[in-house]
């Protein structure tokens, strides 16, 4: 995964976005509506843990390699960044 293909996958969540307002707009059957916001959902948080696991593989790792103290730093910057997801 890359910048492009989080860029795509936004554009893409986008749409789905844009047809859930149509799908309201319309007076469309509930069920369906839910159905399409949990697809857009599940749509995020892969783009969430594709971004999270980037950065590990990259800043994290990077941060480690560099000392322990920037490597302790940055796996307290994840802990908190998947606290916060997590309260969601």
């Amino acid at each position: 995964s890359g910048k492009e293909d989080y860029v795509a996958r936004l554009a893409k969540i986008e749409g789905q976005v844009r047809g859930l307002r149509k799908m309201i707009e319309d007076d469309r059957w509930c069920p369906d509506i839910v159905t399409q916001v949990a697809s857009v959902t599940r749509a995020l948080q892969e783009v969430s843990v594709g971004l999270l696991n980037d950065h590990i593989h990259c800043c994290v790792l990077d941060a480690v390699r560099r000392s322990d103290s920037d490597g302790d730093a940055a796996l307290e910057e994840v802990a908190s960044t998947i606290r916060q997801v997590m309260k969601l």
